[in-house]
């Protein structure tokens, strides 16, 4: 890093730290291996139903925060101020939403994957398959490629590991915690991950607080934060303005519209907490839905930590070291951390490396691994849950009914190399067009396909005329308008500091919030208009199935003999 390199060799208590977590993450693998019955998909992939509420809270927040919260928040708190807190905030009530509204039609139905209730709610299969691959496209983008990004980053930067056997080790570890015990280790060891998160990065805000005096400097300090600059020219890129210290902002401003906000990325976040395979997985597979409502109010108060936690201090390593984080002359960014756009990517490593005493790197080694893995082995177990039970019986649909549970299994687990293949492929188009922000980056491609599946979502558990042809019509315009705009975006990198924007018009103007709105409502008028004009769901695909229709009782007996409806449901009672 030539003049900006740091020490970074690690201690004996480094490295015993080090030993004593993969030690503990292994012990968890193997205890969950002999707890859980594994044999069956209910119990590899919703760990037998049998989850307490503190499990569920602490896997939903540590699914949510992967190594991209700790790089990307920081870096866009160092790069834009508070505004990105707004993300944070908003899904303290949506993850109410989905506790209180969607949870109970999911368990009501006795589904196992999203995908699969849309079979439920609409019948046939296309409107599943389509959510399924979509879903798989949406990890590999967003998910799977930014986490072994963000990670690549912190490793190479913080300590000059080797990028590539450092990823390969991490996701050996990862593969290992998904495969071994299936959903079950997965939510054991977000337990403990989510632990050691809360108090590693409690520690880094704690000492970074302290370090730059109190909020009240912070205000002064990061308002000046500009690096030296001694060339002839004058580059104010990113320089910090008074709205730095506002989340919401005017419906004209580039970074956080408070319209735009509200109505475009309020979608995104239903998504995200309430139809994404992901996270909803976690609440399934509670003990009963009391103890899922109790896993989404833990989350919702964890989801508190991360503004004052990661955000913060990302705005206090810039106001500390500007010439380092705050640096906006390409030549001069591309020495310190190989990117000519920015350095704010680099916040968190940086505050962590100067503000630690000698002995702790072992520790936030942890805490980012332990980010890393907790959403990787979510993100593996959910992808593999969706295309073992939503898209394979349908590729071998002339031998469905001889598919075995073990067959099922091996696929799964086979899945889960695939995905990791396509999304190491994508890094490099991360490592382009993500800016200097890879969670604002995150937040875009899920605003390009996120908010037509949430409409539709809303729809079936909401309105009980929505139907088939009106739900996959819906769903198909706002997929080609989300295309539409993904292309537009990728056409072209974003502009250098000191050099003239040259992207589309369509892209300048319009902010990606208002273009996700847009989607979102394209979506919603096609499917009531189609809906309307066809006919309506029979009964069948009503029952249980939406939210004013989830406590029907049996009369047709033959469905439950058939098959169609699961009769029985011990969440429910």
């Amino acid at each position: 890093m030539g003049e900006y390199h740091i020490e970074n060799h690690l201690t004996v208590i480094d490295i015993i730290i080090l030993i004593g977590y993969f030690i503990l993450l292994i012990g968890v693998g193997f205890y969950s291996m002999f707890k859980h019955n594994r044999s069956t998909v209910k119990g590899y992939f919703l760990a037998n139903r049998q989850m307490p509420w503190l499990c569920v809270g602490a896997s939903l927040f540590a699914t949510n925060i992967g190594a991209e919260h700790f790089i990307g928040l920081a870096s866009s708190g160092a790069a834009k101020g508070l505004s990105v807190g707004a993300f944070e905030v908003t899904a303290i009530g949506i993850i109410q939403l989905l506790g209180w509204v969607f949870l109970p039609v999911f368990i009501a139905t006795g589904v196992s994957t999203l995908p699969e209730y849309m079979h439920r709610r609409f019948g046939g299969q296309r409107i599943r398959t389509y959510i399924a691959c979509l879903y798989l496209l949406l990890y590999i983008l967003t998910k799977i490629s930014v986490n072994i990004y963000a990670s690549a980053l912190f490793l190479n930067y913080a300590f000059s590991w080797n990028i590539y056997l450092s990823i390969l080790f991490i996701l050996i570890l990862t593969a290992l915690c998904t495969i071994s015990g299936g959903l079950a280790s997965v939510m054991y060891t977000d337990t403990i991950q989510a632990i050691i998160m809360i108090f590693g990065g409690a520690f880094v805000m704690i000492l970074s607080y302290k370090e730059i005096g109190g909020l009240t400097n912070l205000y002064r300090s990061y308002l000046n934060a500009m690096p030296y600059n001694n060339s002839t020219e004058n580059l104010t890129c990113n320089q910090p303005t008074m709205r730095s210290f506002q989340m919401l902002r005017p419906i004209s401003d580039p970074d956080m519209p408070w319209l735009g906000f509200f109505l475009g990325h309020t979608p995104n976040t239903i998504w995200y907490w309430c139809s994404d395979q992901m996270m909803v997985q976690r609440v399934l597979a509670a003990q009963s839905i009391s103890h899922a409502r109790g896993g989404t109010l833990l989350a919702g108060y964890l989801k508190i930590l991360p503004l004052f936690m990661i955000i913060i201090p990302g705005m206090i390593s810039r106001a500390l070291y500007p010439d380092i984080v705050a640096c906006n002359q390409p030549s001069k960014c591309q020495s310190i951390c190989h990117s000519k756009r920015s350095c704010t990517n680099i916040a968190y490593p940086t505050l962590i490396l100067h503000i630690l005493p000698q002995g702790f790197k072992g520790i936030m080694i942890a805490v980012m691994l332990a980010a890393l893995i907790s959403g990787l082995t979510s993100i593996f177990n959910s992808a593999s849950t969706i295309f073992t039970v939503d898209i394979y019986p349908n590729i071998f649909s002339f031998r469905r009914n001889k598919i075995k549970t073990r067959e099922l299994m091996i696929v799964g687990r086979l899945f889960i190399i695939l995905m990791t293949i396509f999304g190491i492929i994508w890094i490099p188009v991360v490592i382009q067009m993500q800016g200097s922000e890879i969670y604002v980056y995150m937040q875009q491609v899920i605003g390009f396909f996120a908010p037509p599946i949430a409409c539709i979502y809303l729809l079936a558990v909401l309105w009980t005329r929505t139907n088939e042809r009106g739900a996959f019509t819906g769903l198909m315009v706002g997929f080609s308008f989300g295309l539409l705009r993904m292309i537009l975006d990728f056409s072209k990198q974003p502009p250098l500091c000191g050099e003239k924007d040259t992207r589309f018009w369509f892209i300048r103007r319009i902010h990606f919030m208002y273009y996700a709105m847009f989607l979102f409502w394209i979506t919603f008028l096609t499917c009531v208009i189609v809906s309307l004009c066809t006919e309506p769901p029979t009964e069948e695909q009503l029952f249980r199935t939406t939210y004013w229709t989830r406590h029907q009782q049996l009369q047709d007996e033959q469905l439950v003999m058939d098959g169609k409806i699961d009769g029985t449901n011990s969440m429910l009672r």
